[in-house]
C-alpha cells in the first residue's frame, strides 16, 4: 500500500472519529463510573447490559476512547466475529491481561455467552490487579457472579437504559433533524438510540416529511433485525407479538392466545434482553413493542386482527371477574390495546403504576376531601362533597403520590336507586340526573342509576397517571356493574376536548345541566340498557378488527318498560311467520335478541318464541295455556274461533288459557331481559 493511500485511510479515520464523537450524547453516568475505575478508584470488571440497539457497542467506543486518552493499553473484542473458544479469545487478547494498566473491552458477549463461565472462573483470576475489563452483552452476568463473596466488591453491574428526553433531542439534532420532526421521531423511538438514528437517517433526507411522519418499513424490518434477531419457532414469534399487543403477558393471557404448553414460551420470554419482568407481568421495551406491532400489522392485518380478538376477549372476561384492588390494572390492560385509537391515547398515559396510588377513603379523610374540593371548585362543591362523604362514604377514593404521599385527587361512584328528597335537595348534579331519568326512559324494577365525580388538584388534570386511574375506576364500575340503566358524569365546565373524547367512548351531553356555587356542570350519560357493556366493548374494539361483524348489531337496544314489553311480544305471537313485521318490532332490537345466537333479529325472536313455548310444555302445569298457545300461533289456526274449534273449548275456555299462556311468555322473556339468559 502506498504511503498516500494510508494518508488517505488515516484522514478518513479521523474524519469517522470526530464524527462519532460529535454524535455522542448522554451516558454522562456511566461515563463517570469508567472514568473512576480508570483511575483505580473501582471495580475490576464492569459489566454493560441492554437490548439491541441501546447504545453498548458506542458506549465501548467511547470507554477505548478515554482509556486511550488516558495513556492506557486498549484491547477490544467482538463477539460478533470472535470463534467461542477459550484459545481464540487468549489469543485476541494477547498479552494485555498482564499489563497492569491494560483495559479489555469485550462487545456483543451475548454471542460467546457459553466462555462466561471460563471467563470468571480461569480467565479474569490470572489477569493483573490493576486490568480493567469491560464487557457488553444483552444479557446481565449469570448468578454466580452475584453470590460469589469474591466477586462482590470487583464486578460493578451497568443497566444501560434509553437516553433521557433532552438526550435523544441532542441526538436528533447531532444528525440534523429538523426540529418540526422531533415529536413525531420521539414518539415513535422515544431514547432508544438505534431507532433514533435510523429514523432520523430516513427523515433527514425526507423532503416532504412532516410533523404526521412515520417509519416506513424499511426501517422497521432493519430494526426488528436487530433488535429481535432469529426466533426459535413460529409459536415462539407468536409469544412474542401477544407480549407486545398486551400491557403486561402472564402465562394465562398466553394461553388465551395460544394452543399447547405456554409455560416454555413464556419463561423464553422473561430470559429476553428486552423484557422485563414486574409483579403484574412481562412487558418488552417500548421501541421493541411498537416494531413487532407495525411488523405484524403491516405483514398479516387478519392474524393481528384475529390475536387482537383473543386477547380482547380475555381481558374484558379478567375485568369482569377481578377483585377490587386489580380492577385498575384489568382496565388500564383492556384499554392499552387501543393505544393506537388517537382519542384513547390523548386520554391516557399507562403512567399511574406505582406513580400514583387509590386508596379507599377513610372517615379521617373527610377534611382532606373538603379541602380539596373547595380548592379545584367551590364551597358549595365541598359541601356536596361532604354530604356525600357521609351519606355513602363506600363510594370515594382517595388518589396519592407515591413518592410523597400527598393527596392529589378524590373521585366518587354514587349508586343511586330511587329519588331521596334530602340527596335531591342536597345534590343539584343528582336532581339533574333523576330528571333526565324520568324524562328519557326511567328505572326498571331493580335497576339502578350511577353518577361519577372527581376532584383533582390543577397539576394533575388532563392527561395524568391520576386521570388514568380515576377514569380506570369509574369505567370498570361501568363494565362491572349489574342492572345499571345509566350512568352520568358530571365535568365542570368540560374543554372541547374533553367533550369529543367523552362522544367517542358513547358518553352524550344531556340537556340538563346543574350549578354548585359559581359552577357550571354538564352531565354525560350511557344508557347501558340501550348498548350494554358487552356491545360497547365490540364497538371500542371493532376498529382492529375486521370492517364488518359477521352479524350485524342494531344501533342501540329498545328500552321498554314491561307494559310496552308485553305488548311487543303480544305483537310478534300474532306476527310469528311474517319475519318483516318481526324485523321492524321493538322486540328485534332487545336484549333477548342480541344475546341469542346466530341468525339475522327477526329468526332469532322467532326462535326465542318457539323455545319459550316449547318451553312451558314442560310445565304439568302449564298444560292447556300450552296448548292454546301451540294451537294459535304454531299451527296455523285462521282466527281465534278456529283454534277454540280445534281444541274442543268453549271460546271463553279456551281465551282464558290462551292468556295464561301468554302471561307466561312475556313474564319468562322480561326475566331473560333484564337479567339475562
Amino acid at each position: 500500500m502506498s504511503s498516500g493511500t494510508r494518508r488517505s485511510s488515516g484522514l478518513l479515520g479521523r474524519h469517522l472519529q470526530v464524527a462519532r464523537e460529535a454524535a455522542f450524547v448522554g451516558r454522562e453516568e456511566e461515563l463517570t463510573a469508567f472514568s473512576s475505575t480508570l483511575c483505580g478508584g473501582g471495580p475490576s470488571v464492569l459489566w454493560v447490559h441492554g437490548p439491541g440497539g441501546i447504545g453498548k457497542s458506542t458506549l465501548l467506543r467511547r470507554f477505548a476512547q478515554e482509556a486511550t486518552a488516558a495513556g492506557r493499553p486498549v484491547a477490544l473484542l467482538d463477539g460478533r466475529t470472535l470463534e467461542p473458544s477459550p484459545e481464540a479469545f487468549e489469543a485476541e487478547a494477547g498479552s494485555l491481561p498482564h499489563d497492569e494498566r491494560a483495559v479489555l473491552l469485550i462487545d456483543a458477549f451475548e454471542r460467546i455467552e457459553g466462555l462466561e463461565g471460563w471467563l470468571r472462573e480461569r480467565f479474569l483470576p490470572r489477569a493483573r490487579v490493576g486490568v480493567l475489563t469491560v464487557v457488553a452483552s444483552r444479557t446481565p452476568p449469570d448468578l454466580a457472579w452475584c453470590t460469589d463473596p469474591g466477586w462482590a466488591q470487583a464486578l460493578e453491574v451497568m443497566p444501560l437504559r434509553e437516553l433521557a428526553p433532552t438526550d435523544a433531542r441532542a441526538l436528533l439534532d447531532a444528525r440534523g433533524v429538523a426540529v418540526d420532526l422531533h415529536e413525531p421521531l420521539l414518539a415513535f423511538a422515544g431514547g432508544h438510540p438505534l431507532a433514533l438514528s435510523l429514523g432520523a437517517a430516513v427523515a433527514a433526507k425526507d423532503r416532504h416529511a412532516s410533523s404526521r411522519w412515520k417509519p416506513h418499513q424499511d426501517v422497521v424490518a432493519t430494526l426488528l433485525d436487530q433488535l429481535v434477531g432469529e426466533v426459535p419457532s413460529a409459536a415462539h414469534r407468536h409469544a412474542l407479538e401477544a407480549c407486545a399487543h398486551t400491557y403486561m403477558t402472564t402465562e394465562d393471557l398466553l394461553r388465551a392466545v395460544l394452543p399447547g404448553d405456554v409455560a416454555p414460551l413464556f419463561t423464553w420470554l422473561r430470559r429476553l434482553p428486552f423484557v422485563e419482568s414486574t409483579a403484574l407481568g412481562l412487558y418488552p421495551h417500548d421501541v421493541v413493542r411498537e416494531v413487532l406491532e407495525a411488523d405484524l400489522r403491516w405483514r398479516d392485518p387478519q392474524g393481528y386482527a384475529a390475536m387482537h380478538q383473543l386477547i380482547h376477549a380475555h381481558l374484558a372476561e379478567r375485568l369482569r371477574t377481578a377483585a377490587d384492588p386489580d380492577v385498575l390494572a384489568a382496565v388500564g390492560s383492556l384499554f392499552f390495546l387501543h393505544r393506537h385509537d388517537g382519542m384513547t391515547s390523548d386520554f391516557h398515559t399507562w403512567r399511574g403504576q406505582g406513580v400514583v396510588q387509590e386508596e379507599p377513603f377513610r372517615a379521617e379523610d373527610v377534611d382532606i376531601l373538603v379541602q380539596l374540593a373547595r380548592t379545584t371548585e367551590n364551597e358549595d362543591s365541598a359541601a356536596n362533597a361532604a354530604f356525600w362523604a357521609e351519606r355513602r362514604p363506600h363510594a370515594f377514593r382517595l388518589y396519592r403520590l407515591a413518592e410523597t404521599g400527598e393527596p392529589v385527587a378524590f373521585s366518587a361512584w354514587l349508586r343511586l336507586e330511587e329519588p331521596d328528597e334530602q340527596e335531591l335537595a342536597a345534590d343539584p348534579i343528582a336532581a339533574a340526573a333523576w330528571a333526565h331519568s324520568r324524562t328519557t326512559a326511567p328505572l326498571r324494577s331493580g335497576e339502578h342509576l350511577a353518577i361519577g365525580r372527581f376532584w383533582v388538584l390543577p397539576g394533575h388534570r388532563g392527561n395524568s397517571p391520576v386521570m388514568d386511574l380515576i377514569q380506570w375506576r369509574m369505567i370498570g364500575s361501568c363494565l362491572r356493574a349489574e342492572r345499571m340503566a345509566w350512568s352520568y358524569v358530571a365535568i365542570r365546565d368540560p374543554e372541547p376536548a374533553c367533550r369529543s373524547c367523552l362522544r367517542h367512548f358513547d358518553m352524550h351531553e344531556t340537556s340538563e345541566r346543574a350549578r354548585l356555587g359559581d359552577g357550571a356542570y354538564d352531565l354525560f350519560i350511557h344508557d347501558w340498557r340501550a348498548v350494554p357493556a358487552q356491545t360497547w366493548l365490540e364497538r371500542l374494539s371493532r376498529p382492529l378488527t375486521s370492517p364488518e361483524p359477521a352479524r350485524t348489531q342494531p344501533a342501540g337496544f329498545a328500552v321498554l318498560s314491561y307494559a310496552e314489553f308485553a305488548e311487543a311480544v303480544r305483537a310478534a305471537l300474532r306476527h310469528l311467520g311474517r319475519p318483516s313485521a318481526l324485523a321492524a318490532g321493538p322486540l328485534a332490537r332487545s336484549r333477548i335478541v342480541a344475546e341469542h345466537p346466530g341468525s339475522d333479529p327477526a329468526t332469532a325472536l322467532r326462535e326465542l318464541l318457539e323455545q319459550a313455548i316449547a318451553a312451558l310444555g314442560e310445565d304439568p302445569r302449564a298444560h292447556k295455556p300450552h296448548r292454546a298457545l301451540t294451537v294459535t300461533f304454531l299451527r296455523g289456526a285462521a282466527t281465534q274461533e278456529i283454534a277454540a274449534e280445534r281444541l274442543g273449548l268453549p271460546f271463553t275456555t279456551y281465551r282464558r288459557h290462551l292468556t295464561t299462556g301468554i302471561e307466561r311468555i312475556c313474564a319468562d322473556l322480561w326475566h331473560r331481559e333484564l337479567y339475562g339468559s
